[in-house]
């Protein structure tokens, strides 16, 4: 690690501490000219992208999931922090099975499925944009399938 200060190579870890579980703390000593700096080592993970179903690929953007679950939960009675849970919850899932590409159709899904169990109108609501409701009966078909599920 180089100094910020006098540009030397040659520095040592004096102390080390973790920083809110996504990175390392170290505070580093300059043996050339003695003085102290902070540096932060964290993970660098790759990214996952989103294969969209007109063909485009885009990186995964958690506030957009985030604002979209915000939409669909509007004027109910949903926690922000229940929200937050449920894209990182996605990303976690995501993650742990190795995917850092994913289609639009199995982000949805993965999502509707956290949905279920949080608000069925912000499911329905949710639903509605992620199939493309053009048809009441769209609707009546997916309130069938979620009141046949138990889910009603």
């Amino acid at each position: 690690m180089r100094c910020p200060y006098c540009g030397q190579v040659e520095t040592r870890v004096v102390d080390s501490r973790d920083a809110d579980g996504q990175a390392v703390r170290r505070r580093r000593e300059c043996a050339e000219c003695g003085r102290r700096f902070t540096t932060y080592e964290k993970i660098e993970e790759i990214p996952i992208v989103v294969s969209k179903r007109g063909g485009s690929v885009e990186p995964f953007q958690s506030d957009k999931l985030l604002r979209g679950l915000l939409r669909a939960c509007s004027k109910r009675e949903v926690a922000l922090n229940r929200l937050e849970d449920v894209v990182g919850d996605v990303q976690a899932e995501l993650r742990r099975e190795g995917l850092y590409e994913v289609t639009s159709e199995r982000l949805g899904e993965m999502v509707l499925e956290r949905l279920k169990g949080i608000d069925l109108v912000a499911y329905v609501r949710f639903a509605s944009v992620y199939r493309h409701f053009e048809s009441v009966e769209e609707f009546e078909r997916e309130l069938a399938g979620l009141s046949e599920g138990g889910a009603l």
